[in-house]
Order: structure tokens, then C-alpha cells, then sequence
């Protein structure tokens, strides 16, 4: 579903919350984030930008990561800390593209769901280098990418392998990719998960 006004707008996403038109919303964690966190911890200090109303902030808190939730929308925020604490979670209002110095670096795990087919496809550079200064060295980057580049009406937008491999294997060394056995109704086999490390 295309949304109305820029996808880098904060307003547009806010709006949107506040109307309850969010169609990426399905009122629960990311099916192949609970397959992975079913054998697999996230351990230390996880980011997850554009964390929305925060269900998989709580899938990954669960297992006593220190998680922050990170949106530019104000009142996914609210929505986000009107759900009962999974752990030690934390939410915060802010701009992934314009981390403040204390995020920089701070980071074991920056954690990805439907945040980069959200945004302009003109800012994946930008985005690419977010995530490597929210990390510490060595850090991992666990993300579940929208594979449908035909898709041009988005958000969401779809990308490519060849152009994940263009945009990461600057700063990222690609540890492991899968194609979960998990996912919501109508992203089946659209979906690819990487596990990539900070060089």
C-alpha cells in the first residue's frame, strides 16, 4: 500500500498511527524473528529502528537482551509502551538517519524488520551506514529483507540480492542468509534472512 506524503517524513508515519492505518502491523512479532529467537539468542545490546508498536522489541527482550525500540513516530511509541514489559525494553522517539552520539557505537545487535522497504530507496546508502554506526566493532546485523524488486508502488519497497550484496559488503561481512520457513500471510518465499557482522 503506498502511503500518503514522503515515507521520510515523520508527520506522514504519525499520521498514520494516530489514524490506524497500518497495514504493516500484524499484531504480533515477525514469524521468522520467533524461529530464529527459538535456537538463537541476541545477546547484550540490541537496537531495533523503526520498531513500530514494538512486538518484536518484546519477542527478543524476552530472552534478557537489552533491547531499545527506536521510531520517528511519536505515537507508535505510545502504542508501543501501552503493552505490559517483556524484560527491561526501552522505547525512544528519534531519527534512525540522525542517531545522537551516545547511540553511536553502542550497539551488540541492530535488529531489522520492514524499516529499510520502508524508507525512500534513495537513502539505503544512508541507511547501510546508520547501521554500521549504531554498532559496535563486530557487531551483527539481523535483518529480514523484502525480496520483490518488481514492487515500485511501495512502501514497502523491494530489493534484490545483488543489490544487498552492493550496499553491505562495504562495511558488512555477510555470515549467514536463509529464507525462513515462517512468515506473515502473503510474504512466502518474498523473504530473505541475513545475519551480517560489522568489519
Amino acid at each position: 500500500m503506498e502511503a500518503s506524503g514522503s515515507v521520510s517524513d515523520p508527520n506522514n508515519w504519525q499520521q498514520r498511527y494516530l489514524t490506524g492505518d497500518v497495514p504493516w502491523d500484524k499484531g504480533g512479532a515477525a514469524p521468522p524473528l520467533t524461529e530464529f529467537l527459538t535456537t538463537e539468542k541476541m545477546n547484550g545490546h540490541v537496537l531495533v529502528p523503526g520498531c513500530g508498536p514494538g512486538h518484536d522489541v518484546r519477542a527478543i527482550a524476552k530472552t534478557g537482551a537489552q533491547v531499545v525500540g527506536l521510531d520517528f513516530a511519536a505515537e507508535a511509541i505510545v502504542i508501543a509502551k501501552s503493552f505490559p514489559a517483556a524484560g527491561t525494553e526501552q522505547y525512544l522517539i528519534g531519527d534512525f538517519f540522525q542517531l545522537p552520539p551516545e547511540q553511536q557505537t553502542a550497539y551488540d545487535w541492530v535488529y531489522e524488520h520492514t524499516c529499510f522497504c520502508a524508507i525512500d530507496p534513495k537513502r539505503r546508502v544512508e541507511y547501510v551506514a546508520s547501521v554500521a554506526s549504531a554498532l559496535k566493532s563486530d557487531g551483527k546485523f539481523l535483518a529480514i529483507f523484502y525480496l520483490d524488486p518488481d514492487y515500485d508502488g511501495g512502501p514497502p519497497y523491494g530489493v534484490e540480492v545483488s543489490e544487498l550484496d552492493a550496499l553491505f559488503n562495504g562495511a558488512f561481512e555477510l555470515e549467514r542468509e536463509w529464507k525462513p520457513k515462517q512468515c506473515f500471510p502473503g510474504r512466502e518465499g518474498r523473504e530473505i534472512v541475513r545475519i551480517l557482522r560489522k568489519r
